[in-house]
């Protein structure tokens, strides 16, 4: 544990810093083109400075740093809890940024402000493009594995919640409701424990795809089975873990409305939240974000999924 207390000293100066929050009018380049790149490497040099625990230690399936090199390896970033009179839960936060960047306010600030509030937190780097959503899928699985078999050397409890924002929000969705109870007789220990998180918080994003095909699946020739195995609303069964999600009108509650709808058929407790102020990528919706917005409705966001945790015993 003690091995990872710098991080969160790491971690707090990075927010106070600023260092991952690149205002929305430098994403582009003059050409006007994205510029992943430059994005991409401010998460690098942010996420950089923590002692990392890789997902696998000998490297992920299918990893190529030399035809991704600005891709690190997949990896958690553990921010151990200042509340170290008993264990506690960890969430996972998993920024967005299409599957093919990282927004660094999503990730870092977000994860600076549960570990506050008296959670373990582990920014998650996955693989985006080139690789897949299933890729990217079997990073956050193996990251909640992880954390289990870990319990004991981080000193927490086996509580994980998968908490993602845009695309992460899409990936939190999908381990939601595609995991599995491990395989007891695994050479790799990490592989006999279950990837079901305890909990899911889905913020903002089109993540419907089959009830209203967003601009991910419009963009691909994306098959049917392929449409519908990404598609949490369906998904859902009686066993899938409770879900927080919030959203705001711009970014089509109906997304979230459809999920919520699978989830109140199936019996699994679940909050929602939409707000009709706002627009995507708020974040904490506190100014420390892209869009240098703040939105003290949406804010309260944060205090209600904290407590929402609480309640679940994280």
């Amino acid at each position: 544990m003690k091995k990872y207390e710098s991080n969160r000293e790491t971690l707090e100066k990075i927010v106070a810093e600023k260092a991952v929050i690149r205002h929305v009018s430098r994403h582009r380049k003059p050409d006007g083109s994205f510029d992943i790149e430059g994005n991409l490497k401010i998460w690098n040099d942010a996420i950089n400075r923590f002692d990392l625990i890789p997902l696998w230690e000998k490297g992920a399936p299918g990893y190529d740093a030399a035809k991704t090199p600005l891709q690190p390896e997949p990896s958690i970033a553990f921010i151990p809890s200042p509340d170290r009179v008993r264990p506690r839960g960890t969430v996972i936060v998993a920024h967005g940024g299409g599957f093919e960047t990282r927004t660094g306010c999503e990730g870092m600030n977000v994860a600076a402000y549960f570990a506050n509030a008296g959670f373990n937190a582990a920014i998650l780097t996955y693989r985006i493009k080139p690789y897949t959503r299933h890729d990217a899928i079997a990073d956050m699985q193996r990251a909640i594995r992880l954390l289990r078999c870990k319990r004991d050397e981080l000193q927490i409890t086996e509580k994980v919640a998968a908490m993602g924002f845009s695309a992460g929000g899409m990936l939190s969705g999908n381990c939601a409701t595609h995991y599995d109870a491990g395989t007891p007789d695994a050479e790799d220990p990490v592989e006999r424990f279950s990837c079901r998180p305890d909990a899911a918080v889905i913020c903002y994003g089109a993540f419907s795809m089959c009830a209203f095909p967003g601009m991910f699946m419009a963009q691909d020739k994306t098959s049917a089975a392929e449409k519908f195995y990404l598609s949490p609303e369906q998904n859902v069964t009686p066993d899938t873990p409770p879900m927080f999600v919030w959203t705001t009108i711009s970014d089509d509650a109906r997304h979230s409305f459809a999920l919520c709808s699978a989830l109140q058929a199936a019996g699994v407790p679940y909050e929602l939240h939409c707000y009709s102020e706002g627009v995507h990528g708020l974040a904490l919706a506190d100014g420390n974000n892209d869009l240098s917005s703040s939105v003290p409705q949406v804010a309260s966001w944060s205090g209600l999924c904290a407590s929402w945790l609480e309640g679940l015993g994280f």
